[in-house]
């Protein structure tokens, strides 16, 4: 049987098999992007595909403080559109 990966939401702080959660990543030529191969090079934070997730992160700057920069906000835009489709 094959392990699956797990990772820990930055903002829930729950471990959840990495397909449901989302990569956000702070490159150092592109800046903060969404990462969904899950392989761009760079200081990356999980968030959980979860509406409510996503508005305590907006309200809390939990992915300014986890990546150390400032967050477009079309970075967010982006993360909604993901976890509403």
């Amino acid at each position: 049987m094959k392990k699956v990966p797990e990772r820990t939401c930055v903002v829930s702080h729950e471990k959840l098999p990495k397909n449901e959660l989302i990569r956000i990543v702070n490159n150092k030529e592109q800046g903060v992007i969404v990462d969904l191969t899950g392989k761009v090079n760079g200081h990356g934070v999980y968030i959980k595909k979860d509406i409510d997730v996503l508005n305590k992160a907006k309200k809390s700057n939990i992915l300014e403080k986890s990546l150390d920069t400032k967050i477009d906000c079309k970075v967010y835009e982006e993360l909604e559109n993901i976890i509403n489709s």
